[in-house]
Parts: C-alpha cells; structure tokens; sequence
C-alpha cells in the first residue's frame, strides 16, 4: 500500500519561550522488506538556529535542532510517501518454554538484538500484577506468536481506551490497575507483561490509518499517530508487530516511524524549553492512499 502521510505538530505558548532544544522523531522508517520510503521532508517554524540528523543507537532516524528565542509558537510538519508492503506472520516460531536456551544461544548486542529488550527499561519497570494476568490469558499456549495473540487480546478486551484517563507520564501499573488508557499505555502494559514471563519486547511509534464509519465522509487530519509492540518470537521467526489497541498483529495500515524499549526511546517531540507561562498543543495527521 502506497501512503502519501502528512503530520502537523504545532504548540503554542502563553508567554515567548527563552529557547528551546529538541529531538524529533517523526519520519518513517526505511525497512528493507517492510516498507520503503520514497520521499520525506521535515519542515520546522520558526527556522532553527541549529540543526542536525543522526541515527540513535537502536537505528531511528533522529533530527536535533535548537530554536530562537522569543517564539510563542513553533510547528513541525513531516511530510512522507512510503509504499508499505504486505507481510505474513513466520511459519516457523519459538516456543515459551525455550525461550532461556533461545536466548543464551544468540550471541548478538546488535542493536535488534533481543538482549536490549529483556530486562526493565526506563519507563517499564517489572510489575507483579501484569505479569500474572499474562501468566494467566496465555496458559495453554506455546509458540511465541500464539502467546503474543492471546496476550494482545486479553489486553484488548479488559482494558478501556480513553484519551484523558492517562498522560504520557503515566507508568504501565497505574493504567493497569485503572483498566484504561491510550494506545501508549496498552502497547507499554503488554510489554511489561511479555518481558515478566521472558519475552523480549519492544516499543514501536509510527502511523495509523483509520477508516470512516460506513457511509461516513474521510475527515482530514483525523489519521494519528499510534504506538504498539514488536516481540522476539525466536532466531527463526525473529520480530513481529502486534497492536493490542486494536488486537491484530501490524498490517499495511501501520507505517513504522521509530521503536525502542519505551517511550522514552521514541518519544516525537522531546526536549527542554525556557518558558514562564503555560502551552497548548495540537496534533493532526493524514494518511492518504496512493
């Protein structure tokens, strides 16, 4: 599936901000074999007094800037064509119970190495609670995707999602025990419980394409930015993408921009800013079928 995505963040501020450092994260991703990006562009205002590209350690494309003072406002639009391409789940998976010869075998500290991913990160610390909801919802299954499934929709159908129940500070325990939250606390519980019974996992942030109801017109700007889960599933199989928010592993419909441990790791739009005052926000996307 060929998307033409456009995103526009834009903030703005009670009183003109001192400065302001930043690190972005919004453009997809080239995945050989996944999706290809044919074009991309990030345009920022105002005009930064510093900028740079890099890529983080974990392989996401990364833009540092620095802006003036005495902005009240600032806006980043990314723009992108990216054909993505159709995958099937691996016919070949490991099993849960193998998992620790599995991963004594994989001699790899790559940066897709499943190593990085094991152990507590930043944001997601170990969580009694979770972990035993997934011990619970995944007996009786062995293979690591049919893990993954059952997990993801477990999560699926005991958690409600609700926009202003959480924030994006709101560690995975909180969302858990209040049985609500985002797609950013859905994809961080399922990790939280994967990595608790020895799944290496990961965080992926990237883009959604919604559909209208039927008979119900496309409305610009209502596409999003959506997070979900990558896991280990053995050396053979190697990673898959599951979306508990919306229960189903990734499809065409989800475009990859960054992944990580955490959040922490992808977050769009992170840094330091010198402000007296509060701010607004605002965030629209389009995803548009070429």
């Amino acid at each position: 599936m060929l998307y033409d995505i456009k995103l526009v963040i834009r903030y703005d501020y009670a009183t003109p901000a001192g400065g302001g450092r930043h690190l972005l994260r919004l453009l997809p991703a080239h995945l050989p074999g996944r999706q290809t990006v044919r074009s991309s562009a990030l345009t920022i205002h105002p005009q930064p007094v510093e900028r740079r590209n890099f890529t983080d350690f974990f392989g996401n494309a990364v833009t540092e800037l620095s802006l003036p003072a005495g902005h009240d406002a600032v806006a980043f639009e990314a723009r992108a064509v990216v054909d993505r391409l159709p995958q099937s789940l691996p016919q070949t998976d490991g099993a849960l119970t193998d998992l620790p010869a599995l991963l004594s075998g994989y001699l790899s500290i790559a940066p897709d190495a499943p190593h990085h991913f094991l152990p507590p990160s930043p944001r997601i610390p170990p969580d009694a609670a979770i972990t035993a909801f997934a011990r619970e919802v995944v007996a009786g299954h062995h293979g690591l995707i049919a893990v993954t499934e059952a997990l993801g929709r477990a999560l699926h159908d005991t958690l409600t999602f609700d926009a202003l129940a959480t924030t994006v500070d709101t560690p995975p325990s909180e969302a858990f025990a209040k049985k609500t939250g985002v797609c950013q606390d859905f994809a961080q519980i399922m990790i939280a419980g994967l990595r608790g019974m020895g799944v290496p996992a990961g965080y992926v942030s990237g883009y959604l394409r919604t559909l209208p109801p039927p008979g119900q017109p496309r409305l610009e700007g209502a596409d999003a930015m959506h997070a979900w889960v990558r896991v280990w599933a053995g050396p053979r199989a190697g990673w898959i993408d599951y979306d508990p928010t919306n229960a189903c592993f990734a499809g065409e419909d989800h475009v990859t921009v960054a992944h990580g441990r955490d959040y922490g790791d992808v977050a769009p739009v992170a840094g330091v800013l010198r402000i007296a005052g509060g701010q607004s926000s605002s965030q629209a996307v389009d995803m548009v079928a070429l």
